[in-house]
């Protein structure tokens, strides 16, 4: 797996790994994706110049302000010592590499490399905006509207996946979460209420205002139906496979519980067996909720039970709580249970429940097709299937979860 260009008959496979040790070695955080995607991007477009090279290595392996500094300081470190091993005049001039590593990530190389005309090369982090302008204009793609009160530090990382975050962004993430979940979803009650736009004329209201105007109706109360918060049930897969994701998901349900208003919520995780998670959630400190939470779960990271855990809520006393309830369930879909199984457990679940969101983080990789069997078994009980891989997917589900209820 060889390149054209700078790297003309270099494995990159093994200049990925080796340059991404180096980085880890100095502290940067790179993800467990990262090599494959730096590998991918000198393909997409082979680098003909040190510049091109710099910017494609810094998109896709450093995914933090703060790693910047070190970033460029190993990245001049490999390239200084290549070029002094073939160079011996490098070895007299060493002293400009901080003057040539500033040329290089203004997109300009030392004299005789190709010339950059396009300026960045191939790619750059989308820009993400929010605001007044977003929702005069009436934009609501994910990807170009996010709520105002995102952190600074998340906004320009909107469609990265959540495999890259490390913990300070999940604490961000997370207090953003307790306030994004404002539109909660409603229910229409029996009970009514009075409104100056209702339907139905309030009989016992119209006599009670009467008695201001000596017993005449003058004025007619109008009621309408009162609307309440639906329950929301969640589920949340913390096995092995969706280890990645699993604080996220956990910082989520956080934000439906804080939400008691909203038909008292339950939130569950399981992996081999379920854990009812909703008075441990209910913490004022969300470190201290998500810790306790993964003390009480005792099976997290292991094999995965989806069929057994919804039927072993089906069958508890929790189970009266889908009725009526919007239901959520992050998973994968890798399942060591039967599909068939599974499957009559989403029936009973569908005869209770009023919607089935699932969320699969897998369903954001470009080709994704659900061949997992418990997740084929499980798409026709389903009223969405979002992805919930990034922050921008995730504003995606809240949304989903408003207009569903």
């Amino acid at each position: 797996m060889t390149a054209s260009g700078i790297l003309r008959g270099v494995d990159l496979a093994a200049f990925a790994v080796a340059l991404v040790a180096r980085l880890r070695g100095r502290g940067v955080v790179v993800s467990a994706s990262g090599p494959a995607v730096f590998v991918q991007a000198l393909h997409l477009s082979p680098p003909g110049s040190r510049s091109r090279l710099y910017w494609s290595a810094r998109l896709t392996l450093v995914n933090r302000v703060d790693d910047l500094a070190s970033f460029d300081a190993v990245f001049a470190a490999v390239f200084e010592d290549a070029l002094l091993s073939v160079d011996p005049h490098a070895r007299r001039t060493a002293a400009g590499q901080e003057s040539a590593l500033a040329a290089v990530r203004d997109g300009r190389d030392r004299p005789g490399d190709a010339q950059d005309v396009e300026g960045v090369p191939w790619m750059t982090r989308p820009l993400m905006t929010g605001g007044v302008d977003n929702a005069e204009d009436g934009l609501h793609d994910a990807l170009t509207a996010v709520p105002d009160t995102l952190p600074s530090r998340l906004v320009a990382r909107a469609d990265e996946p959540f495999a890259r975050f490390d913990a300070r962004d999940l604490r961000l993430l997370g207090a953003w979460l307790e306030q994004a979940t404002a539109a909660w979803p409603s229910r229409r009650t029996r009970r009514r209420e009075v409104h100056r736009r209702g339907r139905r004329i309030d009989l016992r209201a119209t006599m009670n205002r009467s008695r201001a105007t000596g017993w005449e109706p003058v004025v007619l109360a109008r009621s309408r139906a009162r609307n309440r918060p639906r329950r929301i049930v969640m589920l949340c897969d913390v096995s092995r496979s969706m280890q990645p994701y699993a604080a996220i998901y956990l910082h989520l349900m956080r934000a439906a519980v804080q939400r008691q208003t909203a038909g008292r919520p339950e939130v569950f995780a399981f992996s081999t067996s379920l854990t009812r998670l909703t008075p441990v959630l209910a913490h004022r400190s969300a470190e201290t909720a998500v810790r306790r939470a993964n003390e009480k779960v005792v099976d997290r990271f292991g094999g995965t039970h989806i069929a057994g855990s919804v039927s072993e809520l089906l069958a508890s006393p929790h189970g009266n709580a889908l009725r009526g309830a919007l239901v959520v369930i992050a998973s994968d879909g890798w399942d060591s249970d039967d599909p068939e199984r599974l499957a009559h457990a989403l029936t009973r679940v569908r005869r209770r429940a009023h919607r089935l969101v699932w969320l699969n983080p897998r369903a954001g990789d470009p080709g994704f097709r659900p061949l997992a069997g418990s997740m084929a078994a499980a798409l026709p009980f389903c009223d969405a299937f979002l992805p919930a891989h990034s922050l921008s997917a995730l504003r995606d589900v809240l949304d989903v979860i408003g207009r569903l209820g």
